[in-house]
Order: structure tokens, then sequence, then C-alpha cells
């Protein structure tokens, strides 16, 4: 399994404010989007979230999100070190992901960024 980067998750209160101060630091602009009643800015290397506390609970339990070539390789990876495959592989407007339970209790999303591929339930 490849690992191309990873991004930091931050849950936020005021997403404007914190995309202003991200932008700042990274140099970037923010790009944002709406997903399951969560608001999102994604800012270099942060993805900065603000909705229902009950969205974010579960949002937080997730560390990071760490992009690879192939969802299916890091699933197979994974499971051969032991970690648990909790959600997914799901098809994404990015790609795909799925959510890893590593064996000491880290929780990360693994995401590929194969656009138009559409195999639900993988």
């Amino acid at each position: 399994m490849e690992i191309l980067g990873t991004t930091l998750r931050i849950c936020v209160t005021d997403l404007d404010a914190a995309a202003a101060v991200y932008e700042r630091l990274t140099g970037s602009t923010a790009q944002r989007f709406e997903r399951g009643g969560v608001s999102v800015a994604a800012v270099g290397c942060f993805l900065l979230m603000s909705g229902p506390e009950s969205e974010l609970e579960v949002l937080r339990k997730v560390t990071a999100t760490i992009a690879v070539r192939d969802v299916d390789e890091a699933g197979a990876t994974l499971s051969e070190v032991g970690a648990r495959v909790v959600a997914g592989p799901v098809a994404t407007p990015a790609g795909r992901n799925l959510i890893a339970v590593h064996p000491d209790g880290s929780v990360f999303e693994y995401a590929d960024r194969k656009i138009g591929v559409q195999n639900p339930g993988r």
C-alpha cells in the first residue's frame, strides 16, 4: 500500500473564521462543500468541519484521512496487519474511501481519488 499524503481533520464552531485562519497559514483558498449536514472547508492539508454536534461527535473519532493509490489494496494490507475495516469501501464524489480501526485503536479514513469508479458495496 502506498500512502500518498494525509489530511488533518478539525471540527470547528465557526467555519468561516477557521477557514480564514487556515487560508492565511497555508496560502490556499478553501474549497467548500456540504456532506451529510456538515459544512466542510478543505484548505491545504486541513479538512475543517462544522455542523450539528451529533454529526461532529462521529467525525471526531477519525484521526486523519490518508490518501492512498487504491482503497482495495489498502483494505487488504490493513487486514493483514490486524486492522478492522468498519465502513466501506464506498464511492464518494472524489473517489472511494473506507474507515479502519488499527490494532492500537486509532481510527483513520483511507481514500483514493478514482473518480468515476462506481462499485457500490465494494
